[in-house]
């Protein structure tokens, strides 16, 4: 296998590959998930499969791409429905800190951790194409706040990293380093929701 962070070329049986692959990692996990069981899902050759995607960890981050792509769109959605920002706050977030602490969420997380020492490219292109968007989004959709006269935000690259830690808080670390299992969703509940409090109390108008 090459080294993460090659350029993977796209072809027609991409995204049969890729719909094979998360099911098994999403069902397996990184480290259980074999490429027997991801041709077999996908229905392609090894060949294929390899053509594409010469190393699984960068099959792995391809899908967790798209998957936090999916679960950023879904958010973007839920903000626009609604014009009161504490809901489109406290929807948009808990739905991304369940991504965060889900399987294949906090998976990704620890691959890049532990690779991004001696494959520097590999956590740089998942930070642009996965949490830069994210972060941009948030961007915008505060941005808006301010513009509306519903914030009062003198730093706003500031706030942007604040709020995704405040809606992280006592869950994420602990989980990553495995001394915690998998937060319930009250729990997440109850921190996104202080967070947003939090938040509000700081920068609301």
């Amino acid at each position: 296998m090459n080294a993460p962070g090659q350029i993977v070329r796209q072809g027609r049986k991409w995204d049969q590959v890729l719909d094979g692959a998360r099911t098994v990692f999403m069902r397996d996990g990184f480290e259980g998930a074999s490429v027997d069981d991801i041709v077999r899902e996908a229905g392609v050759s090894k060949a294929t499969l390899y053509s594409y995607f010469p190393d699984k960890r960068l099959l792995f981050l391809e899908v967790a791409k798209t998957e936090c792509r999916a679960q950023s769109d879904a958010a973007v959605a839920q903000i626009g429905e609604t014009d009161d920002l504490r809901e489109a706050m406290t929807k948009a977030a808990k739905r991304m800190v369940r991504f965060f602490m889900s399987d294949v969420g906090m998976q990704v997380y620890r691959i890049v951790v532990g690779e991004s020492q001696r494959f520097p490219e590999l956590g740089r292109e998942f930070y642009e194409t996965g949490p830069a968007q994210v972060r941009e989004i948030l961007r915008d959709f505060l941005q808006k706040g301010i513009d509306a006269g519903k914030l009062k935000i003198e730093d706003l690259d500031l706030a942007v990293d604040q709020f995704p830690e405040l809606c992280k808080a006592g869950l994420h670390m602990p989980m990553a380093i495995g001394i915690r299992s998998k937060p319930t969703d009250d729990e997440i509940d109850r921190v996104v929701e202080s967070a947003v409090d939090m938040f509000l109390c700081r920068y609301g108008v």
